[in-house]
């Protein structure tokens, strides 16, 4: 069995999925299961239309309804076919306008819809066209997580639910991606982005031969090509690498893509649904020797400095213990630490929670937030042993006139990351793309 996920670009219009079609069918002596993104744009809107119901008038689903309908009438398919699940999202959100509240709970049954409308579709279309499928919500299946809604992680023994669920299937399964539930029945997400972890999960649960990540790309480049136009797409990468590069802001994959598949030794593949002879990325436990020693540059634009400072820290003894108890009560995830004698430095990439956090620090030390800051990472697994990467990569932000913020590197030493102004990203990438990949 093969898990093939398809991404929010893949699945944008009828003429898209037709050719989703076409390579799943090509595919289906391997036994696939396919996971499906919401068409492309849907969750924004969703997360839109959550935002507009809280202050207090329900909004109109009428585009989201018609470009369901629309795509559903392209394809010859019943354009009732989603009359439930639309009914359901104007009933809550016209429950969210009278209470004028929307909680995290309540955010993460709003964009589930996206998905939910999707897969109904691409079904139906597929059993038209001649490949007898079946749609399913990943927690019909036994996607089982904890309640950490926006970023829920799946639980331990969602992994044996799933798998003989699976294996009672007899249709090709057209499954949620970004989806689950809590033991008590709440829909949850897996963070936005979250299909391609859906897949890995999957992947990992089925003991799959390989799993295949499609989006609009020919799979994971040496830098952003919006940044560095003569980026190319890499062959392959270590599980590290791209975990690395998944972490500090690589498009292609969700951050915790690569851990359910490092725990199976799993293949992943990423590939381009529009160029599908293309060979795109594999992602394996170990590469070929002898390649270069930086794979790829990856960055991650509006991040947050917080700088935490007190006189006390000086010599004192749990000033970092209790800094970092603070942000896992109030479930903020870190991504970069920097300590002086009297401060520290930390980057977050999300709000989340921040005010209240911000509040507690302040009770034993100062607090400063810096705003609109890009973290880089040269990632490859050679920097560990090629002496002078880190002297190259500063040498040429000096040249292009980068002035750096923060400095660190990963206990994995395959990895140097650092922090610049959100308007220098664009200069300091495409200078790090010059020196180490020559164009």
């Amino acid at each position: 069995m093969i898990v093939m996920k398809f991404g929010g670009s893949s699945v944008a219009n009828a003429e898209k999925i037709r050719q989703v079609y076409e390579i799943v069918k090509g595919r289906l002596p391997r036994k696939p299961l396919v996971i499906a993104s919401a068409f492309r744009g849907v969750t924004d809107e969703l997360f839109k239309l959550g935002e507009e119901a809280v202050k207090g008038v329900a909004p109109s689903i009428e585009p989201i309804r018609k470009r369901h309908q629309d795509a559903l009438k392209e394809m010859g398919l019943d354009v009732d076919l989603l009359k439930n699940e639309l009914g359901e999202l104007e009933v809550l959100l016209k429950g969210i306008s009278l209470v004028k509240e929307l909680s995290p709970r309540s955010l993460d049954y709003v964009v589930s819809f996206g998905e939910r409308l999707s897969t109904r579709i691409i079904a139906a279309y597929f059993t038209k066209l001649g490949v007898a499928s079946q749609q399913h919500d990943a927690f019909d299946l036994g996607l089982v997580t904890t309640d950490d809604f926006g970023g829920a992680q799946p639980l331990p023994e969602a992994d044996a639910v799933i798998k003989a669920n699976v294996l009672k299937l007899t249709k090709l399964p057209i499954v949620t991606g970004y989806i689950g539930k809590t033991k008590s029945g709440s829909i949850t997400t897996l963070g936005r982005n979250g299909s391609d972890y859906s897949a890995t999960i999957f992947g990992a649960a089925v003991d799959a031969d390989e799993i295949e990540i499609w989006s609009d790309v020919d799979g994971i480049m040496t830098a952003d090509p919006r940044l560095a136009p003569s980026a190319k797409p890499l062959e392959a990468l270590t599980f590290d690498e791209a975990s690395e590069l998944a972490y500090y802001g690589g498009k292609v994959l969700h951050p915790a893509t690569i851990g359910p598949a490092i725990r199976k030794g799993i293949t992943v593949r990423c590939l381009n649904t529009f160029k599908p002879d293309h060979p795109g990325t594999v992602i394996v436990a170990k590469t070929k020797p002898g390649g270069p020693a930086i794979k790829s540059i990856a960055h991650n634009l509006k991040n947050l400095i917080l700088t935490i400072s007190s006189p006390r820290m000086l010599q004192g003894h749990g000033f970092l213990a209790r800094i970092f108890e603070v942000f896992g009560r109030h479930k903020i995830s870190i991504d970069m630490v920097a300590t002086s004698e009297v401060s520290v430095s930390v980057t977050l990439d999300s709000n989340r929670n921040l005010d209240a956090a911000v509040e507690d620090l302040r009770k034993f030390a100062e607090v400063n937030a810096e705003k609109d800051k890009c973290i880089i990472c040269v990632v490859g697994d050679g920097i560990r042993v090629t002496p002078g990467i880190a002297g190259d990569v500063f040498q040429a932000l000096k040249e292009a006139q980068v002035n750096v913020l923060m400095i660190s590197q990963g206990a994995s030493k395959i990895n140097v990351a650092f922090v610049v102004e959100d308007a220098d990203c664009g200069k300091a990438v495409q200078a790090l793309h010059r020196k180490f990949f020559g164009v």
